[in-house]
């Protein structure tokens, strides 16, 4: 949002249930943030709802873990547990 430059890592784990995500289709998706000015909590929850809605897995962590600013490095982390998580 402050128009600083952010270097983050995005981890996705999830177990699929009959759907799964192509690599190529998913770092296009992930692309598509690269200039976009949104807080690390929201990124990570909009990438958690996105990929649930599209893939409807049993269960989905997204975890963006993102460099220092001002000295101080962020971990956020968002969790999808579906109905018949096992």
């Amino acid at each position: 949002m402050s128009g600083l430059p952010d270097v983050g890592c995005i981890t996705i784990k999830y177990r699929p249930d009959s759907k799964l995500v192509e690599l190529k289709s998913l770092k296009y998706y992930l692309l598509q943030y690269r200039n976009v000015g949104v807080f690390y909590e929201s990124l990570v929850n909009r990438i958690l709802d996105d990929l649930v809605s599209v893939l409807e897995p049993k269960f989905m962590n997204v975890t963006g873990d993102f460099t220092a600013r001002g000295g101080i490095t962020t971990t956020v982390s968002a969790v999808f547990q579906g109905k018949n998580n096992e």
